[in-house]
């Protein structure tokens, strides 16, 4: 049995910062890729970021790009998703999954946490 638990979620002013982390229990889950994803009310979950097990392969949705980082301590059973210059669009519940895998429709993940609100105000 995986469980994944998020935490580091709030409310900031646009512009601001946070940092979400991710604490797996569960063995084997740092040979894995893991990802966060996001859902905003009215809208589908979407694909944010991933990381391969090694930590050395990274992808990023479009609109994150240069503003969100992805990092992994498996030391510490741990994903990270440093969020910076947060925009209102930003507003969302954010999720950790793992392992994730590319589908033909897009990034899949297999276990979930349970999620984290994220509110940006402009």
């Amino acid at each position: 049995q995986v469980t994944l638990v998020e935490s580091g979620g709030g409310l900031v002013q646009a512009g601001g910062s946070l940092r979400l982390s991710c604490t797996a229990s569960g063995d084997g889950l740092n040979l894995y890729d893991m990802g966060w994803f996001r859902q905003a009310p009215g809208k589908e979950r979407e694909f944010i970021a991933r990381i391969s097990g090694s930590g050395n392969e990274k992808d990023y949705q479009e609109s994150v790009k240069g503003r969100f980082t992805i990092s992994r301590d498996n030391a510490k059973n741990t994903v990270y998703l440093q969020m910076n210059s947060l925009k209102a669009e930003d507003t969302a519940v954010y999720y950790c999954s793992g392992p994730v895998v590319l589908t033909g429709a897009g990034w899949r993940g297999y276990y979930w946490g349970q999620g984290t609100q994220v509110t940006v105000s402009s």
